[in-house]
């Protein structure tokens, strides 16, 4: 036997699993990036590769709670950031960016959307071998403040979705954040300035006018889809009355963003929820429903339709 050989093939095979423990507690998130430069044909798409891989290393390598994370537990999310100007001389970059994440269904192969939201707001500067770094006690530049807002609002509803107000201390993440973003002048982040900027969104999960939002997470996802493997109808029942809560945050706050991202994230999943309910549950679950998304009438309507075998 080579001797030699064998011993280099251990120190690989543990540098390999030195590697791999590092990843497994300090990562996560598992996200998918990705980037649409189509709009400004003309310019030099390395920029937009480059920003691909700092900002996909930058999501899953950062340490971003104190929590320790299987490799397999890692919260599954996407952002889709689409190009709309950029500017080569200075590297100042506009466009939106569509946030998702999703989280397994207990006892099921299936998962389900927690965030599907656009921020239409998205302007940064970022030049080719920028380095992206973090730091929780400044700003270091808007677009790694972006990243850091809904890194940790991904954790945060996650989170909440398995232990009622279990996301608090990334909440509190995200509002560290926009207070220290809010006095740097850059766009989507004043109080007051957009009922969909990245304010108004923290804002809607923790106020209290509007903060229920939140127990429909927790009974919507902990106390009713992942009791569905146990008892489909007793999960259905309790998932009927979490959406109850919606009303309480309507009252309260009509045009609140929450009740768009709830919308946007889990209308079509509800058309499946309740595909096997009967009559009475599906004209319940409308009515409550409608008066919140009437402009959605035709999709809550597959709501009340009798399920085809």
């Amino acid at each position: 036997m080579n001797w030699r050989r064998f011993s280099l093939f251990c120190i690989a095979a543990t540098c390999q699993l030195l590697a791999l423990a590092q990843i497994t507690e300090s990562s996560e998130l598992n996200c998918t990036v990705e980037i649409n430069s189509q709009k400004v044909p003309n310019a030099n798409k390395d920029v937009f590769n480059t920003l691909k891989e700092a900002v996909s290393e930058y999501m899953n390598t950062t340490k971003w709670t104190d929590a320790v994370f299987n490799l397999n537990e890692r919260i599954q999310c996407k952002l889709f950031l689409t190009i709309a100007t950029y500017d080569d001389s200075s590297g100042k970059m506009t466009g939106d960016l569509q946030i998702q994440s999703e989280r397994p269904v207990y006892n099921s192969s299936y998962m389900t959307t927690i965030i599907n939201f656009k921020d239409s707001k998205v302007e940064f500067v970022y030049n080719a071998g920028d380095p992206l770094v973090f730091s929780e006690v400044e700003m270091m530049d808007n677009l790694t403040a972006i990243l850091n807002f809904y890194a940790y609002l991904i954790i945060a509803l996650d989170f909440d979705t398995f232990a009622e107000h279990g996301g608090d201390p990334y909440f509190e993440k995200c509002a560290n954040i926009v207070r220290l973003a809010q006095s740097s002048g850059e766009t989507g982040w004043k109080a007051f300035e957009d009922t969909k900027n990245r304010s108004a969104v923290l804002s809607a999960y923790t106020e209290s006018s509007t903060a229920a939002i939140r127990d429909v997470f927790y009974n919507y996802h902990r106390m009713g889809l992942d009791q569905m493997s146990v008892s489909v109808d007793k999960g259905r029942a309790t998932i009927t009355k979490s959406l109850e809560l919606l009303k309480k945050v309507y009252d309260a706050a009509p045009m609140s963003v929450c009740l768009s991202m709830f919308k946007d994230a889990k209308l079509d999943e509800l058309v499946n929820v309740y595909s096997k309910a009967n009559t009475t549950e599906k004209e319940s679950v409308y009515e409550t429903l409608y008066p919140l998304w009437p402009a959605e009438q035709t999709r809550l309507n597959n709501i009340k339709k009798e399920a085809t075998n």
